[in-house]
């Protein structure tokens, strides 16, 4: 169906505003409070499954409408009557109807991100989550296991045995394990690393993991011999005094201390192998976050930059989604200088990055490559 608007523009638009359903059964069930996304719904258009806030205050009043799927499970997105596109839902994993064999229901264990990535938070608490002195602001990591749709530590066992059926029953094709930080030094690194070994053991999923930087840089060899593919280390914020304000706690982990460990951890894991989230759109200029980004990619690191999404419950619930003007003004010239490094999404073996659902970010990569005659 023709489209009043390019892919990437569209993505950002709705990433922006947010949707209204007119069916919010529509696909597979979506999420409210938690780690990672949440409060959005997944939706796959032109190919590109993206995830969409419809919990949001924004999304109640957005001007995109969403429609009733057809017969054939396809919706139609509107603006003020103009048909802008069609929009299919991923279907609800057959995994959820499972339990392990310790009586733990699958999907308190992982649950599916965008069409085909499993996703789990290993450790379901945080010691910077535990004060609001230290804790990130836009954080809702406790929500979920306040409102029992989680386990606090999810085992290497239960892991195992959900990943191998994620992959058998519905084709997941990569994982990401994230971790709320323990107060050891390692900062999460040791319950990824047996957690990766048990999954490795059990299924070949290619994995990303995702933890503060650990004191000892030795962490980033035992993981990725324990079968981690991928490694995060996520900034989600840039300019000090922003981080400070923001994520307090975090924030005791210096921006030198990180980049050390993106260039300890490159050569562990590859080119473009070590990313970092980066959230738009929470006070950072357009000019702080390209220039971290250059920074990044001349070491090998995937700055992978996202829309701020608020989440109901957190202290920043009612802040601002950022303007679709000022992303696109970011992830045009960011997508320009990913394709002319080589790092692109479409080669990162698991993650954020490779999902892409999060941010229109490699829907600008892939128009980037096909207008400058490249692969997409």
């Amino acid at each position: 169906m023709p489209q009043a608007m390019p892919t990437e523009h569209l993505i950002n638009e709705l990433q922006s505003f947010g949707v209204r359903l007119v069916d919010p059964k529509a696909g597979a069930d979506s999420r409210r409070g938690g780690a990672g996304p949440s409060d959005h719904k997944a939706m796959t258009i032109d190919g590109m499954t993206v995830m969409v806030p419809v919990h949001t205050a924004p999304s109640f009043d957005s001007p995109y409408l969403v429609e009733q799927p057809d017969a054939f499970g396809k919706s139609r997105i509107t603006r003020e009557g103009l048909v802008l596109g069609e929009v299919s839902f991923p279907l609800q994993p057959r995994f959820y109807g499972l339990t392990t064999a310790d009586g733990v229901p699958y999907s308190k264990i992982a649950v599916l991100h965008g069409r085909d990535v499993l996703a789990t938070t290993v450790l379901q608490t945080c010691i910077r989550y535990q004060s609001r002195t230290k804790t990130c602001q836009f954080c809702a990591i406790g929500q979920s296991l306040a409102a029992g749709r989680t386990v606090k530590r999810k085992t290497p066992a239960q892991l195992a045995e959900v990943a191998k059926a994620a992959v058998e029953l519905d084709g997941v094709r990569h994982m990401v394990m994230t971790t709320g930080t323990p107060s050891t030094k390692d900062r999460g690194a040791a319950i990824l690393t047996e957690s990766a070994r048990a999954i490795k053991a059990a299924v070949p999923l290619p994995i990303q993991a995702q933890c503060e930087p650990p004191d000892d840089d030795a962490w980033f060899g035992r993981m990725r011999e324990a079968g981690v593919d991928a490694l995060g280390m996520h900034l989600e914020l840039v300019t000090p005094a922003l981080r400070k304000r923001l994520m307090p706690g975090k924030a005791e982990v210096p921006l030198e201390r990180y980049f050390t460990a993106f260039e300890a951890a490159v050569p562990v894991f590859g080119r473009g192998q070590v990313s970092t989230y980066i959230l738009a759109g929470l006070g950072d200029t357009r000019e702080a976050i390209l220039g971290i980004a250059q920074r990044l990619v001349a070491i090998g690191v995937y700055p992978f930059v996202v829309p701020f999404v608020p989440i109901s419950g957190t202290p920043l619930e009612s802040h601002a989604t950022p303007p679709a003007a000022f992303m696109h003004s970011i992830l045009g010239p960011l997508a320009g200088m990913l394709v002319s490094s080589g790092l692109k999404a479409i080669d990162v073996k698991a993650g954020c990055a490779k999902c892409g659902a999060c941010s229109a970010l490699s829907t600008y990569e892939r128009g980037q490559a096909l207008r400058h005659g490249g692969c997409a």
